[in-house]
């Protein structure tokens, strides 16, 4: 039998599940404590994933980062949405790290390449913007740095 190759796009995971929707996961866990299932877990961490706040987010990420080391058979899935997870709170180096990791066993995954190509694109534009901070600042500096000196000259 074929291994299912099936992950959700990037925009699948930018839609939050509403308030009762992510209430009913976090009431399943509940309900099965102290021993929750893998399974309720994973889909509790999906849902804080797909979360706009990033306390969920991190949340979340907390939550597949136990399923990835006590459950061999998720840390594909898990991998996937540790790195959508950190993408999302700004760990770009980090999100970029769990998709390689995935890429490394599955070369061809479309979704964990559009995310990579996504994360490269993020990557790339603040690596532009610390240079231009850089450059600001240099110039300022500069700057100053003339003026002080045509100050002490009077």
């Amino acid at each position: 039998m074929a291994k299912i190759n099936y992950l959700p796009m990037l925009a699948d995971l930018n839609t939050p599940l509403s308030e009762e929707q992510l209430a009913i996961l976090e009431q399943q866990v509940e309900s099965e404590l102290p021993d929750p299932t893998i399974q309720s877990q994973f889909n509790l961490a999906w849902g804080l994933i797909k979360s706009e706040d990033k306390y969920d987010n991190k949340h979340g990420i907390t939550i597949l980062t136990e399923v990835y080391k006590t459950v061999p058979s998720r840390r594909r899935e898990c991998l996937y949405y540790l790195a959508i997870g950190c993408y999302k709170i700004g760990e770009f180096q980090e999100s970029k790290r769990y998709i390689d990791a995935l890429l490394s066993r599955e070369p061809d995954n479309f979704q964990a390449l559009q995310l990579k190509e996504e994360l490269e694109t993020q990557i790339a534009k603040d690596g532009l913007i610390g240079v231009a901070i850089i450059g600001g600042l240099t110039a300022i500096g500069v700057g100053l740095a003339g003026l002080l000196v045509k100050h002490n000259r009077k």
